[in-house]
């Protein structure tokens, strides 16, 4: 399929980086830093322990689902309370979780594709999740990045997706929106009138019963091919003209 692409809006987790690993550190971190600092809310409150509380904070503040920070800072204080271990540690507690959290580390083509679509088309970072750029070090590659927590509602709120838009200047059928997840990216973006892009890299079979992605690609490096490819073909559609 061919048609222009003025800019590209990305998600981040799953997409740019695979998330378990990074769960899977935080966990193992705070864990180490919790049985160090608050000793009884370790032992009440170890990995799995913590993971239950987590979703009983985030089920009781549903309003507050766009803002994964918040729910975090809270499931970290509820924690330090029930244990009986001082609350103004949840703030120490927080810092040590939200370094883990931006040690990421990137699918193989990640950064070099980054580098290759940045060089193409301005990109904006758009995710539901807390990640820093500039933590992380990719943020070179991006125009911005738009959080939910910073708009307020989370994808696949068609407002989230008209902002970055706003943002970038563009028409939203000029936007192409990348992302792993089949309802917040490719659903939320195409009914928001952008281009939609999944990236499957597990091979996943499509399941959705009314909208299909405009591109689907198993890398971001694949992308990147096919904005080269796009680009070649308007430069000879231009010379021959």
């Amino acid at each position: 399929m061919s048609f222009p692409v003025r800019a590209i809006t990305l998600d981040l987790d799953d997409t740019v980086w695979p998330f378990a690993p990074i769960a899977a550190r935080i966990e193992q971190v705070l864990d180490d830093w919790l049985h160090a600092h608050a000793p009884r809310t370790a032992a009440r409150f170890p990995a799995e322990a913590m993971r239950a509380l987590r979703e009983r904070v985030f089920d009781e503040n549903a309003h507050l689902l766009h803002d994964l920070t918040a729910l975090r800072r809270m499931t970290l204080e509820r924690a330090l309370r029930e244990s009986g271990d001082d609350a103004a540690l949840a703030e120490p507690a927080w810092e040590v979780f939200y370094a883990a959290r931006n040690q990421v580390e990137c699918y193989p083509d990640s950064i070099d594709a980054l580098r290759r679509i940045a060089a193409r088309v301005p990109v904006a970072a758009l995710t539901n999740g807390n990640a820093d750029l500039e933590r992380i070090g990719l943020s070179e590659h991006f125009a911005f990045r738009l959080t939910s927590r910073d708009h307020g509602k989370a994808k696949p709120s068609p407002c989230i997706f008209h902002a970055a838009c706003a943002r970038l200047d563009c028409a939203h059928g000029d936007v192409l929106h990348v992302g792993d997840h089949i309802e917040m990216d490719v659903a939320g973006a195409a009914r928001a009138g952008l281009r939609s892009c999944w990236i499957n890299r597990e091979g996943r079979t499509w399941a959705h019963p009314e909208i299909t992605p405009d591109l689907q690609f198993d890398t971001l490096a694949a992308l990147a091919d096919w904005l080269d490819a796009q680009a070649a073909h308007d430069h000879d559609r231009t010379d021959a003209a």
